[in-house]
């Protein structure tokens, strides 16, 4: 090993000894354009590269100046090929006496979730089972056919057109969760083939920027429940959750009557998410980021919803039933992603291990056939987060040695009843919104 080294200072030769660095010297480097953070001992300056990056700079820039080394694992499925790309950043690794991860962390924690990701690679629980998907894709489909049958044989009337906005709404909460599954490699074993399918899903069958999807998403991954770092839960001045409530409280901040949150919330949160803010949000993205192909996807299912409905309904009629249809599936959106979250700790960056951070911010709802199909899986949200290219029709396997772990290490391995967790999202934006007001009043 070489000497302790400086900022910048690389190998002078290809087999030289590499640089090596503290932990007190990395944390210097997160800043904008200057970012190092750490992969199995080895450091990495991606400040020119974080741009380029496919899931985005945002989400690698998270984990500046962190051992990355969990994070690296759970996202990417051909490591070997992404090390490529990560050679050419290569600036030293870390002095001998320096531990793996900066910090009071644990490492036998850290030891022991790596020992558990192997065995699990091992039991081949990151193998898909093609027929599991493309079932899901063949029930997506016909309840597509069948909302359309249901007014081509029985005309628009109230009757046939209710139940075809249920089947559609169905269909396209189905959608989200077949997009998330390829959005995440977790169903074919190479990357193209998940992105391609991942795109036809979101664009022709919802009208979505996958791109959009993925660069959201994955922020929630990487840091989730952490305010500035999650899409998910930064959504003051609307809502305050977690520690922002003391936050708002104390510096007098009154946008909304917040001690009525978990009241408004029934107006502007399940009706309107997928309806006006994804909208939005997603249309911005692919104009600002020139995500063309992804709009002409968005296109196609615009298309083909209105010539397949406007002939019934006319198009302000057609254009009544995608709102009643989005509306609905906003309603699924909200409940059935936030019944694991919302309820659990958000707050600031506490720099935890991976398994650490994962469990304090996601919990799990009792599996049941219906609830495993109604919530795309993501009732097993413990082993989602900690595994994330795992194809969901495995989590039921991995879960007794996860919760193995937790009672190893004393963290909380939460499973609630399914209404149970749909209620406490109510209850936990009362409690942000007590605290709130009770900082406000006698601050």
């Amino acid at each position: 090993m070489g000497g302790v080294g400086e900022p910048g200072e690389a190998p002078a030769q290809p087999g030289a000894p590499l640089p090596t660095f503290r932990w007190e010297q990395i944390r210097q480097h997160n800043l904008p354009g200057d970012k190092w953070l750490v992969i199995e001992r080895r450091v990495y300056d991606i400040s020119r590269w974080a741009q380029r990056h496919p899931g985005g700079s945002r989400l690698i820039g998270h984990h500046g100046a962190e051992d990355a080394t969990d994070a690296f694992h759970a996202f990417h499925q051909d490591l070997n090929f992404v090390r490529k790309f990560l050679h050419p950043l290569l600036i030293g690794e870390l002095a001998p006496e320096e531990p793996s991860q900066d910090g009071a962390q644990d490492a036998q924690l850290v030891e022991d979730f790596r020992a558990l990701r192997q065995v699990a690679e091992d039991m081949e629980l990151f193998e898909a089972k093609p027929a599991f998907f493309a079932l899901l894709l063949g029930h997506i489909l016909a309840m597509e056919v069948l909302a359309w049958l249901l007014i081509y044989l029985f005309g628009p009337g109230w009757v046939p057109s209710t139940l075809a906005a249920l089947v559609l709404a169905t269909s396209q909460a189905q959608c989200w969760c077949l997009q998330h599954d390829l959005g995440h490699i977790s169903v074919f074993k190479k990357s193209q083939w998940n992105h391609v399918a991942q795109q036809f899903v979101m664009g022709q069958l919802k009208g979505f920027s996958a791109h959009w999807w993925n660069f959201r998403h994955f922020q929630h991954h990487a840091k989730p429940n952490v305010f500035h770092k999650d899409p998910d839960v930064t959504v003051a001045p609307i809502f305050l959750l977690g520690e922002s409530s003391i936050e708002y409280g104390k510096k007098k901040r009154r946008y909304l009557p917040y001690n009525h949150q978990h009241l408004y919330f029934f107006l502007i949160g399940p009706p309107l998410l997928t309806l006006v803010n994804f909208e939005v949000e997603n249309l911005a993205y692919m104009l600002v980021c020139m995500r063309w192909t992804d709009l002409l996807w968005a296109a196609s299912f615009y298309s083909r919803f209105f010539l397949c409905y406007s002939p019934f309904y006319g198009l302000p009629g057609a254009l009544l039933l995608f709102v009643a249809v989005r509306v609905l599936e906003s309603h699924w959106f909200v409940w059935i992603t936030q019944m694991n979250h919302i309820p659990k700790e958000i707050g600031h960056e506490k720099h935890r291990d991976w398994a650490s951070s994962q469990l304090a911010a996601t919990c799990n709802v009792e599996p049941s056939l219906f609830t495993d199909w109604f919530s795309g899986h993501l009732n097993f949200q413990i082993e989602h987060h900690l595994f994330p290219t795992m194809p969901r029709h495995n989590y039921r396997r991995v879960a007794p040695l996860v919760k193995a772990l937790c009672a190893k290490h004393g963290l909380k391995y939460e499973v609630k009843p399914f209404l149970t967790a749909l209620v406490d999202i109510i209850g936990s934006l009362k409690k942000s919104g007590d605290v709130w007001l009770e900082a406000y009043l006698h601050q």
